[in-house]
Formats: structure tokens, C-alpha cells, sequence
């Protein structure tokens, strides 16, 4: 489902991203381009292969302007675990 130029709800969530576990504030996103992947979970055997081509893709989504985000009902230590 597509929610083109719906704002996101403010508010500061955890996250792993570049091998650190932190904090996500979406308010510094207002104004721009954001990209939410919803997955159900990692260690699925569906998951990696939506995951894999969406980071294929993710040079062309930073190229214009937008900032991408896989978000799942695991927690951080989940998705550390996956990505280690």
C-alpha cells in the first residue's frame, strides 16, 4: 500500500542502523522524502528477499532525496542479531 505524502506520526523510536543501536527521531525527517518498508519479521524465509531488493534499490532512493527504513515488529536486538 502506497501513503504518498502522509505525514509521519512524531515521535522517537529505536533502531539499528550502521551497526549501532539508536535512536530515531522522525521529526528531523519534516520536509523530506521517507521511504517505510514494513516486514513482519527477520529469520523469515520471505523477508530476505523483499529486504535484498529494496537495499538494491537504495542507491537510487538516496540519489533522490529519501531516506529508507525497514520497519518490523522485532526489536533492535533482533535486527542486530539478523544483520550480524
Amino acid at each position: 500500500m502506497s501513503l504518498i505524502g502522509h505525514t509521519i506520526s512524531p515521535g522517537t523510536y529505536q533502531a539499528f542502523q550502521n551497526d549501532q543501536i539508536k535512536s530515531i527521531d522522525f521529526s528531523t525527517y519534516r520536509g523530506k522524502w521517507v521511504v517505510l518498508m514494513f516486514y513482519p519479521g527477520d529469520f523469515t524465509f520471505i523477508c530476505p528477499t523483499e529486504l535484498a531488493e529494496v537495499a538494491g534499490l537504495y542507491p537510487e532512493f538516496k540519489k533522490l532525496g529519501a531516506e529508507v527504513f525497514g520497519v518490523s515488529t522485532d526489536s533492535v536486538y533482533v535486527h542486530k542479531a539478523w544483520h550480524d
